[in-house]
């Protein structure tokens, strides 16, 4: 199930002309797509798109009726190959995932799109992860816009701008037959707005109008000498046409003065911290009427170089304002500034930071240094006035403690690795390679276990250099860890039909939690729920034997820490051959919750009886050397200090966010910690016999305290 449902968002998806529609960026997007005719839609999620694939997957009984084929890919190469409907189609088509990994991984089929053109219009909607809020390593999908001559598309963060770069994305894929990437960015795809919507529109040609009169182009088949002749087409024929239509539809927007000294050059996803920048600079008002001219780029390949050395006539100096690195549109416009034999000066980066996201800050102070450099006779006095330095801001990180990102409260994966260290014990410190997801967070505190990850389903694969095990001299075999998502999305063939093919002697741990989880809860083949329109239930260990690995544990339970030790025990120990696969199988704790509080609490208001555990820890037991805490690493497991006296050091605790997994007490017992881990059960609705139960068990507790609070008077007074 995924994290979140948009059952009831899907319904405005069906407004028509003249209506108001009010929502998130990726319903807008949504809806965008609908409007403008789509004949097919695909994609892999991932952050800050996963959200766009939920909201197409609750549409899709809208998307069938308007004849809208939907397909949630197993990658984001399948999502790219599938834009091939459109090369000799004249079927509008759009694929979505995250950028630029999934560009990464879908790049052979991007390339391949690139080169051979569209008749449809390809729209590849980005969802662009870079900044603070990012999750992966820094790097621009721009870089690939470039290598293979996409256009792309950045439009200004708001829903009008978002829905009508849709409409202008496929147009300008048509006029100039090539495919175009929308770049989205975190903050652009949550930004809530409304826009005027349009009536939905049935494809001119559906996919399966078009299954049914196949036609076919050899001038676009990716073989020579067509690819040669493809590639004179992109500089002679695709190139000039998006220019023409870039400039004729005025996609990009210049906002301002038409005379002023200088200028700046943003791309269409900074436009909000710009203007924000200059209405704290004085120089913008609430309603975005600025002083200081902008040429705003919502398309930032290709540069359009006309509209370029016309927004510099006049100017002593611009600033390019481009996030991330490297400086590809300061680059390109210096290119025709020397070119052109402009007489402006181009500042970008010599004033911007070269890397890290523009944040509010670093916007106004560039955006002043540059002012205050080339044209300070434009900012207010106030601005110029010399003002008291500011207080120095402390370095928080002498103070604070670090917290690094951990496993939810009740994580079934929390357990694996809490065993993997008591093997590591036992045996000693193994070569360990992670993989992309919730397992990864793993190699930070407290389990401190691996940290190289090369890629989604590659962290079996990343092992391959340590391969030769404990035959090959080593004397320990190498142990790498993967999700059940990135088994199923690369993992399968790059990973185990690596280690099979290569009679791998090497360890691989899959963590099964039921859902591709770190994307948002989404079903994948071997889900067990029961999917109407996808294929669930499919065993991963059934998978594995299929390609020829025979030495396979399945594990039902993670939180079984002994038996999840002594099976990777038995796997870096055993004399088989082979590689060694364990499936740890246990349900992500996060959809388990989603599913199970509103049907508890449906219970609970009904009066039926509902039992709910819950665990503590013994405070007179406790011997407060944090043992537990060091295996465990549960949010809900932290410190408390007594009141007694005589004990100095906090005991360990647990608090009311536990959900009761039980880990803490799974540990303890593996590991032989101190025994004062216990379980309770919370009784909703008791029946009249609990009832009755608990108050003679509460008169009876009641009637041994006073009688122990009797004796430590008498002692007192005797002491006295």
């Amino acid at each position: 199930m995924a994290e979140r449902s948009f059952k009831a968002e899907v319904e405005h998806l069906r407004l028509g002309e003249g209506k108001v529609f009010t929502g998130e960026g990726i319903l807008a997007i949504t809806k965008a797509l609908l409007e403008n005719g789509v004949g097919y839609v695909g994609g892999y999620q991932g952050a800050p798109i996963s959200h766009l694939m939920d909201v197409l997957a609750d549409a899709e009984e809208l998307l069938t009726e308007l004849g809208v084929k939907f397909e949630a890919n197993a990658s984001e190469a399948a999502a790219g190959a599938m834009l091939a409907a459109s090369v000799h189609y004249p079927i509008r088509g759009a694929v979505t995932f995250k950028g630029p990994v999934g560009v990464n991984v879908a790049s052979d089929a991007l390339a391949n799109l690139s080169s051979s053109g569209v008749t449809g219009g390809a729209l590849i909607i980005v969802g662009e992860d870079y900044g603070e809020g990012s999750s992966i390593m820094q790097e621009r999908s721009h870089a690939f816009a470039m290598k293979s001559q996409f256009w792309l598309l950045d439009p200004r963060p708001n829903l009008p701008s978002i829905v009508k770069a849709v409409g202008d994305g496929f147009a300008l894929s048509e006029a100039s037959n090539t495919p175009v990437m929308l770049m989205v960015r975190i903050r652009a795809c949550h930004v809530t707005g409304q826009f005027v919507t349009r009536d939905n529109k049935r494809p001119a040609l559906t996919v399966a109008e078009a299954l049914s009169s196949p036609r076919r182009d050899t001038a676009r088949i990716v073989l020579p000498p067509m690819s040669y002749a493809q590639e004179h087409d992109k500089i002679d024929n695709r190139w000039p046409a998006a220019l023409t239509f870039i400039r004729e539809n005025r996609i990009n927007e210049v906002f301002g003065p038409d005379n002023a000294p200088v200028g700046l050059i943003c791309q269409g996803g900074m436009y909000n911290g710009v203007i924000r920048a200059l209405q704290r600079l004085g120089l913008a008002d609430l309603h975005g009427k600025t002083e200081v001219p902008l040429y705003v780029l919502n398309v930032t390949y290709p540069i359009v170089p006309d509209e370029f050395a016309e927004f510099c006539k006049g100017k002593s100096a611009v600033l390019v304002i481009e996030e991330g690195q490297p400086e590809f549109i300061e680059q390109h416009l210096s290119t025709h500034v020397l070119r052109a034999g402009l007489e402006v000066k181009l500042h970008g980066k010599d004033i911007f930071p070269m890397a890290g996201e523009y944040t509010g800050k670093v916007m106004h102070d560039s955006i002043e240094a540059f002012l205050r450099k080339t044209a300070p006779q434009i900012l207010p006095a106030a601005v110029l006035a010399p003002n008291e330095p500011a207080p120095a801001i402390p370095d928080l990180s002498k103070t604070v403690p670090v917290r690094p990102p951990g496993f939810c409260t009740g994580c079934p994966e929390r357990p694996i690795f809490a065993a993997m260290k008591l093997v590591q014990q036992e045996l000693g410190e193994h070569q360990i390679s992670g993989d992309i997801g919730c397992h990864l967070f793993a190699s930070l505190p407290p389990f401190n276990i691996g940290g190289a990850t090369m890629g989604y389903g590659l962290g079996p694969a990343s092992n391959g250099a340590f391969d030769g095990g404990r035959k090959g001299g080593g004397g320990k075999r190498a142990i790498s860890v993967i999700g059940d998502g990135g088994f199923w999305h690369n993992g399968l063939s790059s990973s185990f039909g690596n280690m099979a093919f290569n009679k791998s002697d090497g360890v691989a741990v899959i963590v099964d939690n039921y859902y591709s989880a770190a994307t948002g809860g989404q079903d994948i083949l071997s889900s067990r729920a029961k999917n109407p329109t996808k294929s669930t239930n499919n065993p991963i260990s059934k998978a594995l034997r299929g390609i020829g690995i025979n030495w396979v544990r399945q594990i039902d339970r993670t939180y079984d820490v002994a038996r999840m030790r002594d099976v990777l025990r038995e796997a870096l120990t055993t004399e088989a051959e082979g590689p060694k696969v364990i499936v740890a199988s246990s349900e992500c704790m996060l959809n388990r919750q989603r599913r199970e509080k509103p049907l508890r609490a449906k219970a609970i208001r009904e009066g039926r009886r509902v039992e709910a555990p819950r665990f503590g820890v013994d405070e007179t037991v406790c011997t407060g050397d944090h043992a537990c805490m060091r295996l465990s690493g549960c949010p809900s497991l932290s410190l408390k200090r007594l009141d007694d006296p005589l004990r100095d050091d906090p005991v360990a605790s647990i608090d009311q966010t536990c959900v009761g997994c039980g880990n803490c007490g799974e540990v303890s017992e593996a590991a032989v910690l101190c025994p004062s881990f216990y379980e309770a059960r919370v009784v909703h609705n008791p029946s009249a016999l609990e009832t009755r139960v608990n108050r003679w068990r509460q008169r009876v507790i009641g009637w041994l305290a006073r009688r122990r609070a009797a004796k430590t008077l008498s002692f007192d007074e005797a002491a006295a």
